[in-house]
């Protein structure tokens, strides 16, 4: 994401929200909860109502903030959710634009 600014957290957080529904072929009602954080440079808007957007209304959400780490990647968005997948789904982790650099190692798997 290159800037802070509520249009853009919210389309980088629906982007990243329906890469791992789709991902992990999760509906809704297969969703416990949702934690979101983002970096300290963001805050033009929640993530969570980018969620709400894309029809998460049922589903706990929360937003956080990332430990401010000196030389850390800029502008991330971050997604924990919880969850029950069918038991042939072998989790999907999703990593999305510069957020790849986070895991390098498991980048053959996006």
């Amino acid at each position: 994401m290159d800037e802070n600014d509520a249009d853009a957290i919210l389309e980088a957080t629906e982007e990243l929200v329906s890469a791992v529904l789709e991902r992990n072929r999760l509906a809704p009602d297969d969703l416990v909860s949702c934690i979101f954080t983002c970096t300290e440079d963001l805050d033009a808007e929640f993530p969570a109502v980018a969620a709400r957007r894309i029809g998460l209304n049922q589903v706990p959400l929360l937003c956080a903030r990332e430990i401010p780490v000196p030389g850390a990647l800029p502008r991330v968005i971050r997604m924990m959710l919880h969850c029950y997948p069918a038991e042939d789904v072998v989790p999907q982790h999703v990593y999305l634009r510069d957020a790849v650099a986070l895991r390098k190692d498991l980048q053959g798997a996006q």
